[in-house]
């Protein structure tokens, strides 16, 4: 080939390549914004039944066309405790079969509608003020733009058909298809989508290049190939999360091992079954029929391995847990969120609003083991103190930094939104820890002095710190539960009890009934605790503006 012709099959196999990839994260992540946090609930709600949860992960990925999307999900479940090691793989069972809804898509010849679709995408993503169009307009550039980026490289690859080189090494693919997974799984996890690589396999056969028997051997380990998504999302996970993604690997790989030495039957059933021959040549050099061939065969490969394992998943996910060990670097961090979940941004805003909650308990252990001291005269919990406010600057630390970096994904407005009231969450809870730990140190002058407070004192501490608890409580639960009708009245009742108790306690000291140290100290821990009651109405106030409205920055 001319210099000419090598420049032309460069740029049409990494531009188609680009394109198609593109159109299809666009298309993907559109999708994942329009219907994303309603499949994910099914997800989450959907799995206690092995078959349902099949039957879940098949549709979820069918409909966002991304079984990576699917798995980073389930892993990210997993390791926040919401789902089992066997619920997550037979959800990735069916997600390993919803994910080839993609290829058949592809197959279609639909190539004339491509054009259009861009244009009508392209205005509905321009001009419409509605989010759910603007959406959808992103739905059909992708679309479009995955169907041209297909014809290019099919462009691209036509000068291959006169390179005897070429076409020997794709001759070698089928008489050698171990070779041809090997190839096909070191593509995807390069290009870090199975559907790019499968694009690229119709690619490669519709043009002429390799016949249907090779082309399948690649798609076979294409399937091995994608898995890789789910493995890196598992990293900085805990234990059971790796488990899930090393178990998406095993489904994979023990499918494609024992279909190798049933290759030729299935090649010859998907002959059987789909019209017309797989590697009839045109007489341009094309072979136009064999992409049905090619997706059928990748749905029935995966439609078999889903009812091949479904029975035995419980002995899968006991091998998984043989193998994988406990990681103890991963076992023993303290914040459990990993940039991984980030390419699956509505999984990662659950995950980190399961943090914040966590974050939460150490808030309330310190105001708790305050109280415990003060009020019961109890230690136990008293020298965990300091350390967890240690644990909430750190907390406080990386959920954010992880928040920023997810706010820069491509996101929906919602998960914006979200993310900005974790930030204001976050801020308080840490801002909580701050005045509990005032508390404790006034706590550390109480012992070291042998101050004692008068019984009215005492009685006045338990009263307001039941107001605190109780609002505290009331709070983080309407947030977890997600409510935005909260009763903020508690608030006004702190205030107003920190007035009237700071008045009694000037009437104690005038009459001679307390020491100016110990009157000193009360009215500090009055402070802290109304402190700590305006910060959990800062958190009720970000709750009460609603799960979509914006809110204004808390620094």
């Amino acid at each position: 080939m001319t210099s000419s012709d090598w420049f032309n099959l460069i740029a049409g196999l990494f531009g188609g390549l680009g394109l198609f990839i593109f159109g299809m994260k666009l298309m993907s992540e559109a999708l994942q914004k329009s219907a994303g946090q309603g499949l994910k609930k099914a997800l989450e709600k959907l799995t206690s039944n092995r078959f349902v949860g099949t039957f879940v992960g098949l549709a979820v990925t069918a409909v966002i066309q991304s079984s990576s999307a699917t798995t980073v999900m389930v892993v990210g479940f997993v390791n926040a405790g919401l789902m089992n090691l066997t619920q997550a793989l037979s959800v990735v069972l069916g997600a390993n079969l919803g994910t080839t809804v993609t290829a058949q898509l592809i197959a279609f010849d639909i190539e004339a509608f491509a054009l259009p679709a861009i244009a009508i995408g392209m205005m509905m993503k321009m001009f419409s003020k509605d989010v759910t169009k603007q959406y959808w307009g992103e739905i059909l550039l992708g679309f479009g733009m995955l169907f041209i980026g297909m014809e290019i490289m099919k462009d691209g690859f036509v000068p291959l058909r006169k390179t005897d080189g070429f076409r020997d090494m794709f001759v070698f693919f089928s008489s050698n298809p171990i070779l041809a997974v090997t190839a096909g799984a070191l593509l995807t996890v390069i290009v870090q989508s199975s559907s790019a690589t499968i694009g690229i396999t119709i690619a490669l056969a519709t043009t002429g290049l390799i016949d249907f028997y090779g082309a399948c051997a690649l798609v076979l380990g294409e399937n091995i190939g994608t898995t890789i998504t789910a493995n890196l999302a598992a990293i900085g996970t805990n234990r059971t999360a790796k488990q899930a993604a090393f178990g998406h690997f095993l489904l994979n790989f023990i499918g494609v091992v024992y279909m190798l030495f049933l290759l030729r039957y299935l090649v010859d059933f998907v002959n059987i079954m789909t019209p017309h021959d797989a590697d009839f040549v045109a007489s341009d050099g094309s072979k136009p029929y064999i992409a049905r061939h090619i997706a059928n065969l990748h749905t029935m490969f995966n439609l078999i391995n889903m009812l091949v394992f479904l029975p035995f998943i419980h002995y899968l996910a006991r091998l998984c847990e043989v193998i994988i060990k406990p990681d103890k670097p991963d076992e023993n961090r303290m914040v459990r969120l990993s940039d991984n979940i980030m390419s699956t941004p509505a999984i990662a805003v659950e995950q980190a609003k399961k943090e914040l909650m966590r974050m939460s308990g150490y808030a309330e252990s310190m105001v708790v083991a305050t109280r415990k001291y003060l009020v019961d005269g109890d230690e136990s919990g008293l020298a965990d103190v300091k350390t967890l406010e240690g644990y909430l600057d750190t907390f406080d630390k990386e959920i954010s930094a992880f928040l920023v970096k997810l706010s820069m994904k491509n996101i929906s407005q919602n998960s914006a939104n979200q993310i900005n009231r974790m930030h204001h969450v976050v801020h308080n809870l840490e801002k909580i820890g701050d005045y509990s730990e005032s508390i404790y140190n006034s706590i550390k002058k109480i012992k070291k002095k042998q101050i004692v407070f008068t019984p009215e004192a005492n009685e006045e501490l338990k009263n307001i710190y039941d107001v605190v608890e109780r609002f505290y409580t009331h709070t983080m639960n309407s947030y977890m539960n997600g409510t935005s009708k909260i009763d903020t009245e508690d608030e006004d009742i702190i205030d107003s009890l920190r007035k009237r108790f700071k008045k009694n306690h000037v009437k104690r000291l005038n009459a001679g009934e307390c020491t100016i140290d110990a009157g000193l100290i009360y009215v500090d821990i009055l402070n802290c605790l109304e402190k700590i009651g305006d910060h959990t109405f800062n958190i009720a106030q970000v709750l009460m503006a609603g799960e979509n409205a914006p809110v204004a920055n808390p620094h």
